[in-house]
């Protein structure tokens, strides 16, 4: 009976490389979430940046009652990511190899479901759902959801070409000789983006590679922390030298490996996700990083040939590239930015050359927005503006939909979903529909805002949600341009029967959408002062 208990328990086959840097508060919770694996896992591998904030010793404790648990510490350190993990994956003696940071953590059945996937498929490599926890509030976004729907074995990544998208290492296990044979390997040193040259050497040695929807890594995101994540800061231009510079080796990698397909797809990519997310912070810097970071993109895109900027070209990423490199200094940055959110908002004016074509602007006329007139209308970047005016209970959200090109009037918008959506439960929303009414260059509708009733939702963030309707059942959903101006609700106290009293707080994301503040309360203000002075401290 043992034998046949013995014969069902998953072989220890798999290692776990966890790498850390000073982060003595979060690392023993990483090594010991792949330690709980069970027993699929064989070895855990630490290995310790030369921390000087005693993380060593906390392992090294932890190892002494753990045989399965190996530390090794640098003596020097590297100054990134990619040489500790090359020095566990060169400790490594198991079959399969993943990879965890500090400061994360993999939920239970991570590695039995993709060692599971991995044998069953035959595959080299084997790729789950990554969720991004914010924190403190908990909120879980998932990363590459649609890569990651439904079980799948790719048998080439070039079948899959938005498997470039997915530039993580640490939501995925691999076969240690897959990567020995194929020596690949991270870069060594300080160098920020280091996934996204390791992925794209992974993709160059054409895998098989195995798909589950499971959640397999958490990604904490501390945007509080003292010292923020790579990912997270990026102030200075440098950050994004450093990743265009990750970008353009991705794509040499993948085209030298007679990878075309997926070597344009990474050009894509970093259209739409790269250039689109520094866009949108873009407006916040200052006037000298302004001018470097417009230097280094036009620098970068001028490598793109015709084909790369011919697939798609209505695309919102696309077309934002092309301004850019149309103009010599950095320009129409309110309009760029509209443009990079999501879903992208094309704000008028809405210009036209000599011969009538749609154009970016009279001063760029080279930048055609020709490819919009035949682009589906669920895939047009409407613009909607919104205004929230004072109520006596609340508020009255006025919105305003502009006309694109005559687009918009064929398609026929009839009527407007608002959604409240609560930023850290999603499951949380208020909802209404209102009419759209024909008005000058545009369509027009308003919606009350019960504010209290918000407030018993739940305090904190709400953002504003829209789907535009059409007579034929089309619909399109879309953010709304924040409008600030005269008249306009300010932050302001508002009466409510339940709480007594409502801060509210309208305000423009980094996109320039439309969102709330709330707090319910003599408690829920203080949290929200409490908050804004740790922003400003921070």
């Amino acid at each position: 009976m043992n034998a046949a208990v013995d014969a069902d328990r998953p072989r220890p086959q798999v290692a776990v490389v966890v790498i850390g840097y000073d982060d003595a508060a979060h690392v023993t919770d990483a090594v010991r979430s792949a330690l709980a694996q069970g027993p699929a896992v064989r070895e855990v591998v630490a290995v310790d940046d030369c921390s000087a904030d005693g993380s060593a010793g906390l392992l090294d404790r932890l190892a002494a009652s753990e045989p399965r648990l190996t530390v090794i510490r640098r003596r020097v350190n590297s100054g990134g990511c990619g040489t500790p993990r090359n020095t566990g994956l060169d400790a490594v003696t198991s079959p399969y190899v993943m990879f965890l940071d500090s400061d994360d953590v993999l939920p239970p059945g991570a590695v039995d479901a993709l060692l599971g996937a991995a044998t069953g498929a035959h595959a080299e490599v084997a790729g789950g759902l990554c969720v991004r926890r914010e924190l403190p509030s908990g909120r879980e976004v998932p990363w590459q959801a649609r890569l990651y729907a439904l079980h799948a074995a790719v048998p080439r990544p070039a079948q899959r070409p938005r498997l470039v998208h997915d530039t993580l290492c640490v939501n995925k296990l691999y076969r240690t000789d897959f990567l020995r044979e194929h020596r690949i390997r991270f870069p060594e040193g300080r160098f920020p983006y280091e996934d996204v040259v390791f992925s794209a050497r992974v993709l160059a040695a054409a895998p098989r590679i195995a798909l589950v929807p499971d959640r397999v890594y958490v990604w904490h995101v501390r945007r509080s922390a003292e010292r923020l994540s790579i990912s997270l800061d990026r102030a200075g231009v440098d950050n994004w030298r450093a990743r265009t510079e990750a970008c353009r080796q991705a794509y040499e990698i993948l085209l030298g490996a007679g990878q075309k397909e997926l070597a344009r797809a990474a050009r894509a990519k970093f259209l739409d996700h790269e250039l689109r997310m520094y866009l949108r912070e873009l407006g916040l810097r200052d006037a000298a990083y302004r001018r470097a970071w417009w230097e280094l993109t036009r620098s970068h895109l001028a490598e793109y040939d015709a084909d790369d900027w011919a697939r798609d070209p209505a695309a919102p990423g696309r077309l934002a590239g092309r301004v850019v490199l149309a103009s010599p200094e950095p320009r129409d940055l309110p309009r760029l930015r509209e443009l990079a959110a999501r879903p992208a908002r094309l704000c008028p004016p809405y210009a036209r050359a000599a011969d009538g074509a749609p154009v970016w602007s009279d001063d760029l006329p080279q930048v055609s927005l020709e490819p919009l007139l035949t682009r589906p209308v669920r895939a047009l970047p409407l613009a909607v503006d919104a205004e929230l005016r004072p109520r006596a209970r609340g508020a009255r959200l006025r919105l305003r939909l502009h006309e694109l090109y005559g687009r918009v009037a064929r398609a026929g918008p009839e009527a407007v979903e608002v959604e409240w959506r609560h930023r850290d439960d999603w499951d949380a929303g208020v909802r209404a529909t209102t009419r759209l009414a024909a008005s000058a260059g545009g369509w027009s509708a308003e919606s009350d805002v019960d504010l209290p009733a918000l407030a018993a939702v739940g305090t904190g963030t709400w953002d504003l949600r829209l789907r535009v309707r059409f007579r034929d059942g089309v619909s399109r959903e879309v953010t709304a341009h924040a409008l600030a101006g005269a008249g306009l609700l300010r932050r302001s106290a508002v009466p409510g029967a339940r709480h007594g009293v409502v801060l509210v707080q309208p305000y423009a994301t980094h996109s320039g959408a439309l969102a709330l503040r709330v707090a319910p309360g003599v408690r829920g203000v203080l949290s929200v002062v409490r908050a804004r002075v740790r922003r400003l401290l921070h």
